[in-house]
Order: C-alpha cells, then structure tokens, then sequence
C-alpha cells in the first residue's frame, strides 16, 4: 500500500485536524467518532486521542484507509 503524504506548514497538528486535513474525515466534527470506530496507529502505536500532537515525519495508518506521513 502506497503511504500518502500530508504537508503542513507548522510545528505540529492534532490528530483530528490531520483527518480533516487528509480528507479521512469531512468536517472536525466527525473525529471523535472516527476514533471510536476505526483502528489507528501513530508511528505503530494504537491511538484514540484527537489532540494527539503530530510531528514531522509521524506515520499514521488507519485500518482499511491507508497510511499517510507527516512533511513540510
């Protein structure tokens, strides 16, 4: 599977502005749920938490949706 980039242009984003961000998710709204309903790693890790900091280089995968990495 293809790991999708995904810029941004500051120190950090939260893991509910990244789903909007990558067009998981279509409104911020929508994160929380998401999080309860889908399985997702950060760097490996599972994590449910919507103001989880990511950084540069950050791997995110989301079951059945893809894996996507943090650049500027």
């Amino acid at each position: 599977m293809k790991t999708e980039k995904v810029k941004i242009s500051t120190e950090y984003i939260t893991l509910g502005q990244f789903l909007k961000l990558a067009g998981v998710i279509d409104t911020g709204g929508m994160a929380k749920w998401f999080l309860s309903e889908h399985e997702i790693f950060v760097n490996n890790e599972p994590e449910n938490r919507r103001g989880k900091k990511l950084v540069l280089n950050d791997t995110i995968s989301i079951t059945g949706k893809g894996s996507y990495i943090i650049t500027s």
